[in-house]
């Protein structure tokens, strides 16, 4: 039955050989021993709790183009979700059951309580994994790798924060960019006046509508937010260095070994296969379900980081 299923389905064909012994791992003693059946390993933390409901809560984002965001039917859908799904797989092959997904949708400010609070299970999105969060949370293996950059309208004197002093700047509350145009500001005395939003739509149309006279946030962001508007690359710019570093993980709950043994294990498994490859491709340079073209060719960082990741597959 686990090889029709793994067969029947492409995003597990990367995990086959750890798929296949958790799902025989709890019974492997009875092939050394027949007369002396063994119980089933107990499930514990995340893996106990979904096992007993029958499902898993999937937090998403509704703008993070093209991580986590919905469809015209109001589906989420992007590149962060393809990857948690594949961590769903893995978790139905362990726990020996096929699990519903229960969708949570979060914003910036609401997105690492409803990991504590178990409102949600994993967060598909757009999250920086930073040691201040790994206090609070874990991480799954880095998948994507941006930074802080400025958006504003063409025409705009504003080209590097340099040309920021004084003026205003939307962020998304809760971000680590929202911390990074803080703590920018205070350094070299630019006098910000910083105006938080709730989510990145938000950020965005306070620059479409003149509000603030640019948007802080990661750069890979800031191109979906303008493949997204009809006439974005021709009223739309951004502009400078990076900011800040912001490696992106699949947030969870810390403190749980198995389920980082599992997550740890699946993106192993789907970086070794370059299936991670093959879905950032889909996402970030062939045409979105919603039309736009990111053209975003993946960067020498994460190529490096995907190469690491698969070469400690089995270790």
């Amino acid at each position: 039955m686990m090889r029709r299923l793994i067969r029947s389905n492409p995003m597990l064909r990367p995990l086959r050989p750890w798929l296949m012994l958790a799902a025989l791992a709890p019974w492997a003693p009875l092939a050394a021993n027949a007369q002396a059946p063994a119980a089933p390993v107990a499930l514990t933390g995340t893996l106990a709790k979904v096992h007993q409901k029958g499902e898993v809560a999937l937090a998403y984002r509704q703008s993070s183009v093209p991580f986590s965001y919905l469809d015209a039917q109001g589906k989420p859908i992007g590149y962060s979700i393809e990857l948690c799904k594949a961590v769903v797989h893995a978790m139905e092959a362990t726990v020996h059951k096929p699990l519903t997904i229960r969708w949570v949708p979060v914003t910036s400010a609401t997105r690492m309580e409803a990991i504590t609070s178990g409102q949600a299970d994993l967060e598909c999105g757009s999250t920086t994994s930073n040691k201040e969060r790994q206090q609070t949370v874990a991480f799954s293996p880095t998948f994507f790798v941006s930074g802080t950059k400025l958006l504003v309208k063409k025409g705009s004197p504003v080209r590097d924060y340099t040309g920021l002093a004084g003026k205003k700047v939307a962020v998304t509350a809760g971000t680590t960019n929202e911390k990074t145009m803080r703590d920018l500001s205070a350094r070299f005395q630019l006098n910000l006046q910083i105006l938080p939003m709730r989510d990145h739509a938000e950020s965005f149309a306070q620059v479409t509508s003149g509000a603030a006279d640019a948007f802080a946030t990661d750069d890979v962001l800031l191109y979906g937010l303008v493949a997204q508007t009809p006439g974005g690359r021709e009223q739309y710019a951004v502009v400078g260095d990076f900011l800040s570093y912001d490696p992106y993980g699949v947030m969870y709950r810390k403190g749980d070994a198995p389920m980082a043994q599992l997550v740890t294990e699946t993106f192993q498994a789907l970086a070794a296969d370059r299936e991670i490859e093959r879905q950032y491709n889909r996402w970030f340079l062939k045409k979105l379900p919603t039309g736009q073209t990111l053209g975003l060719p993946m960067s020498p960082q994460l190529k490096i980081i995907l190469e690491s990741l698969a070469a400690t597959q089995g270790e």
